[in-house]
């Protein structure tokens, strides 16, 4: 009598430990990494200072971080006007448009390894701005005297220069060498 082995009984097909542990994992994963572009919550314009300095330095001398202080205090108080003014201020505390009022909220991407990989980074939650974003704020109805420009607006708010040539600066520096062992002792 020649029996088929019960499938069930095959070691390829027995649960294991690990397969049944990547079952329970991989939706709880799959809703972190879809959800986190959307539903990010906010670190705060301090939390970016420590990697990107210049840029920080730059943002704070921006129109951006003081977009209240043109306000009137009646304005201070309008939805209208702080849905552009200040359009993060309930998530964040901060009245200003910050890095991540552009860039998306920051929990999912700020880590430093995640910031290594630009891919990564822009998959759980990093918002590469584009002029249909600025424009909506910057648009028609905006009591602004100027029409607005988005390449003259870039240049107003380069906050990315000075970052890119200090690491273009590094990467290009020679690598420092150890002194030699006699000079050591």
């Amino acid at each position: 009598m020649n029996e088929t082995p019960c499938p069930i009984r095959s070691p390829l097909l027995r649960p294991t430990a690990m397969r049944v542990r990547t079952l329970q994992v991989l939706p709880v994963l799959l809703l972190a990494v879809c959800g986190a572009a959307g539903a990010a919550d906010f670190v705060g314009p301090d939390s970016c200072k420590g990697c990107h300095p210049e840029a920080y330095d730059a943002w704070m001398q921006s129109k951006h971080a003081r977009a209240t202080d043109s306000l009137g205090e009646q304005q201070k108080k309008d939805a209208r006007c702080l849905s552009c003014h200040a359009p993060d201020q309930a998530e964040q505390g901060t009245a200003a448009v910050t890095c991540e009022t552009c860039h998306g909220g920051g929990q999912y991407y700020s880590p430093s390894y995640v910031m290594k990989d630009a891919e990564l980074a822009r998959l759980v939650g990093l918002v590469d701005p584009s002029e249909k974003m600025c424009r909506t704020c910057h648009d028609a109805s905006s009591p602004s005297l100027r029409p607005f420009d988005f390449k003259d607006a870039l240049k107003a708010i380069d906050h990315w220069s000075a970052e890119r040539t200090r690491k273009a600066a590094r990467a290009e520096a020679p690598p420092s060498t150890p002194p030699p062992a006699s000079a050591r002792k």
